[in-house]
């Protein structure tokens, strides 16, 4: 049997010698920093200071921290470029990608019971 339908049947239990799935999700998503970074690298490669403009009230150093969380995490890639002054693009990887039903999802439920 598939672990997804494992998973999909027993979705309050986790099978023996596995993490809870549900956990590790929310490690991703967890912060309301985090979230919205996501949110805004749906639409593509950004810069720092663009993250920073389309993120009302974060501060430089939360954004950086959350990038190198992201990072780490294997959500978000970042590519540095030599030029004067350094130029540095952050890009959604193909699992920070995979997130994204998770979200949209997130948002139909929000919209109907929130």
């Amino acid at each position: 049997m598939k672990i997804e339908r494992v998973l999909e049947e027993n979705i309050c239990e986790c099978p023996a010698g596995l993490e809870c799935s549900i956990e590790k999700t929310l490690e991703v998503l967890d912060g309301k920093w985090m979230f919205l970074i996501i949110r805004d690298l749906f639409d593509g490669v950004k810069r720092f200071g663009e993250l920073k403009k389309s993120l009302e009230g974060i501060s430089p150093k939360t954004l950086s921290v959350r990038l190198k969380e992201l990072e780490a995490k294997g959500v978000v890639l970042r590519t540095a470029y030599p030029t004067v002054p350094p130029t540095v693009e952050y890009t959604l990887t193909e699992k920070g990608n995979s997130l994204k039903p998770i979200i949209i999802a997130m948002k139909l439920w929000g919209a109907k019971w929130g």
